[in-house]
Parts: structure tokens; sequence; C-alpha cells
């Protein structure tokens, strides 16, 4: 499969940027992939993460410029080693050969077309995409029989805050084009009979504090849009304030305990059966990994 480096075009952005010449995109990255982490990690959800761990290629940069980024130093400071595509197919066989559930794609968004050349050879277990929502249909359509499992966010349903938190004014009606492609793709989620995910979109909902009105219109899209038994949601309590939070005193804060539970019930007044909800004791920073190039270096 062959993608027109100097002229990108992965992202929503389409920033044109010329990455095989040596120049950076909107996400920060040029040609070569980058590969922070690769290791076995057990704080996803229970269907993905299970007993064995999911196999998490944390990959660097971003097109999304959250300013509560919990990953910040790699999404935004670039922090990771380069990989070829030879040595990315090697380090998803090896995750694979592990034992792990699943090979896991941490925001993976700029290097998709790298990403599927490396999937031409199938790592024989599901491949999820782990995403922050904002995505290009086109691309997508790239990974079409390569990628099971789809993991976005569904960050915003508030354009104003998506611009204000992430600088991207387009989000809503670009996630949710990229939510609704997930789903041809995949079609209902499958579990086996084990709990696990073989494939299918969940949609991941993190609360922001003092954002409530978002998250409850995040919920209300899911619930119009997605019969039961076609997705599962996952409505998240995580917020850490991290990156640039502090440049944001609205929500350079922990989510309250009274916020979540309002949007707890909420979601249990809405129409959605099937999912999950995270324990409030979830928020910390030490459910953040090192990104100290584990399962890497190794391979260079």
């Amino acid at each position: 499969m062959s993608f027109d480096m100097s002229n990108c075009t992965l992202c929503p952005r389409k920033c044109s940027a010329d990455r095989a010449g040596g120049k950076t995109g909107v996400c920060g990255a040029g040609e070569k992939i980058l590969v922070a982490r690769a290791a076995a990690h057990y704080w996803e959800e229970p269907c993905i993460s299970g007993e064995k761990g999911s196999g998490a290629v944390f990959f660097s940069g971003c097109s999304l410029k959250c300013v509560f980024c919990q990953n910040y130093e790699i999404s935004s400071g670039m922090k990771g080693r380069e990989v070829t595509v030879v040595q990315l197919r090697d380090i998803f066989r090896r995750l694979a050969d592990s034992g792990v559930h699943n090979i896991n794609l941490v925001n993976p968004t700029h290097f998709a077309a790298a990403i599927a050349e490396a999937l031409e050879q199938p790592p024989g277990i599901p491949v999820v995409y782990n995403c922050g929502g904002y995505e290009s249909v086109e691309t997508l359509k790239m990974l079409e029989g390569k990628v099971q499992i789809y993991l976005p966010d569904m960050k915003y349903s508030d354009n104003a805050a998506a611009r204000r938190y992430s600088g991207a004014g387009d989000y809503v009606e670009t996630a949710k084009a990229a939510i609704l492609e997930m789903y041809r793709q995949t079609g209902d989620y499958v579990l086996d009979d084990a709990g696990m995910l073989r494939s299918g979109v969940v949609i991941r909902h993190l609360i922001l504090p003092g954002l409530l009105e978002n998250s409850r219109g995040v919920i209300d899209w899911v619930d119009d849009t997605f019969l039961p038994g076609s997705v599962l949601f996952s409505l998240m309590s995580q917020y850490t304030p991290c990156g640039r939070a502090a440049e944001f005193p609205e929500i350079n804060r922990r989510l309250t305990a009274e916020e979540y539970g309002k949007i707890q019930a909420y979601m249990d007044r809405s129409g959605i059966m099937d999912g999950f909800f995270q324990d409030m004791e979830s928020a910390g920073e030490e459910f953040i990994p090192d990104f100290d190039f584990t399962g890497i270096d190794n391979d260079l």
C-alpha cells in the first residue's frame, strides 16, 4: 500500500505537510513512525484488558491538541523511538506471542498508512484502534478488514469546548462521522465466551469537570444513534489535570463525586444498556504508564 507522505491528509486537519521532505504536520510527526512503549497494558475496559492484558503500542504525536492530555510527554513532547514498518510488524508479532488478548494501537491516526502496511500480515489476534475520535473517514477505510475493534473517544458534543480544549472546532461532526464509519466496518459488537471483545466499537467518554451538559449531549447522541446490542459505551471518571490544564483554571481540578453521580444517573435514565462505568478511584497519575521505550529498544 502507498500513501503520499509529501502531502499528508491522514487526519481531518488535512494540513498537507510534506512529511517525506522532513516537515512535520500539526500532529508533530514527520515521516518516521515514533513509538514510546509496547507492552501488556491492564487499564482498559475489562473486555479489552482481560487477565492477560492488552498489547498496547503507544505512538508519539497527536493530531488533537487536548490541553489536558495525560500522555502529554509523547502526544506533544514527541518522546519516542523511530521504528520501520518491518520493526512495527515484529513488535505486533512479539506482543501476540506473549499471550496478550489483542494488539492495541494507542493514538495511531497520523501513522495509519504505515500501520495498514504493517497489518498486511495479520498478527493473529484482534487489532484495537484506540483513538481520540477525531478521524478521517477516508483514512479509516484504509484500515477496513485490518482492524477488528475500534475504541474511539467521543470527547465533545459542544464544538466550542472542543475548540477551546482540543483546538478542533469541527470535532463533533467529524467524530460522529468517524464513529459511524467504524460501526459500518465492524457491525454489532461480539464477545467471546470469556467476555473478551472480538470485534465491534466501544465509545469512550471522559467527563470533564464543569462540562456536564457536554457529557449529556454525548450520551444523548449515542442513545439516539445506536440500538441496544450494537455498540458498547464507556463512561470515564479518570480525568486528571495534566499537560497544559493549569492554563485553564476551570478544568484544572479533578471531577467531583457529585458531578460524576449526576452523569451516571443521566446515563442510567438513557436507553444505553451496554457498557461500563469507571470507578472514581481510577483518577490519578499512577495509572499513566511510563513511556520508557519498554518493548522497543530491544528491537532496534
